[in-house]
């Protein structure tokens, strides 16, 4: 048996009305990320640490979760329900690995949203995100099994690399930002993982909650890790915690992105789940670069073309016909 063996029973297909309303909610979610990326990327600028944002981010979502799940007898049970499909195989460890992606992805905010800006970031991240999401799909690793790789899905898969380019085609060159979007690249390739691997989670807990602790848990562990090295060779961050509420908002947008995701995967599959998210994170990035450009120009009609065009992407990914079902694991 191999390691990415995912077979399950074919989960029923949902109805056209139930995906519609999956995907808004995924778009929705997704503006969330992009303001989530603003404010822990200026968090990061205030400690001069984009790790010690990221450990600040997500230890406060983990503390919320903690309380939530603790504090409910139905968290508790479905907490019990998640060990007991880890003790007899239901569910693998590396499936429960989908919070070691999202602290990257955080950290990759305090790390780079400040030099970059949200929509330069944004393309990073989707360029990653559009490709893996395929990649995750075909092999079967989220809850929804196997998904074909349709012309449609393929065509609407590609339609949104070069639409978030020229969402950001208003700003400027820089070769070094071209450099340091690797690192957002990269969180963009295991963001598709995650929200695989967190339905999976979910699907067999039983719970959006539990999935979503979980991934808190892993999450912070490795940032932990990650703050512990970087104090040994760097010392501790020159700036001081800000006093504005706001830039401690990013761990509870991260839960609320991350439930959403858990909870909708089963019903839009990888692929689709991550353009809705892409749409709304180039929809929220132009609309906050509109409303709070900070140090760069305000975005063009080239930008809100690019986005635009991200829609479309969506929508010609959403089209299924008779051959766009999941294949079956066998």
């Amino acid at each position: 048996m191999s390691l990415l063996d995912t077979r399950t029973a074919a989960p029923p297909v949902p109805n056209t009305r139930c995906r519609a309303g999956a995907v808004g909610l995924a778009v929705v979610s997704g503006s969330a990320v992009a303001v989530q990326s603003r404010i822990n990327g200026e968090l990061g600028v205030r400690l001069h640490d984009g790790i010690a944002a990221a450990v600040v981010s997500f230890g406060l979502g983990l503390v919320v979760l903690t309380v939530l799940v603790s504090g409910s007898r139905a968290g508790r049970r479905h907490l019990n329900v998640f060990r007991s499909a880890l003790r007899d195989g239901t569910l693998r460890p590396w499936q429960c690995l989908g919070g070691a992606c999202g602290a990257f992805m955080v950290a990759n905010q305090g790390l780079t949203v400040g030099r970059l800006g949200v929509a330069v970031f944004t393309v990073a991240v989707v360029a990653g995100q559009s490709a893996s999401s395929l990649v995750v799909d075909r092999a079967g690793i989220g809850p929804g099994g196997r998904q074909r790789v349709t012309p449609a899905r393929l065509a609407g898969a590609a339609l949104t690399v070069p639409a978030v380019f020229l969402a950001v085609g208003d700003r400027p060159d820089d070769p070094t930002s071209l450099v340091l979007a690797l690192l957002p690249l990269l969180a963009g390739l295991g963001l598709a993982w995650q929200q695989a691997v967190n339905g999976r989670v979910r699907a067999a807990s039983g719970s959006v909650l539990t999935a979503t602790f979980v991934n808190f848990a892993v999450g912070a562990t490795a940032l932990l890790a990650a703050f512990a090295i970087s104090l040994a060779f760097r010392g501790w961050p020159s700036g001081a915690l800000p006093t504005q509420p706001w830039l401690y908002l990013g761990g509870p947008i991260g839960i609320m992105f991350i439930a959403v995701a858990a909870a909708l995967v089963r019903f839009t599959g990888v692929l689709l789940l991550s353009l809705a998210t892409i749409a709304g994170q180039v929809v929220g990035a132009v609309l906050i670069d509109l409303a709070a450009p900070g140090g760069a120009a305000r975005p063009g009609p080239f930008t809100v073309l690019g986005a635009v065009l991200t829609l479309v992407a969506v929508v010609v990914a959403g089209r299924r016909g008779r051959t766009a079902r999941a294949a079956p694991n066998g």
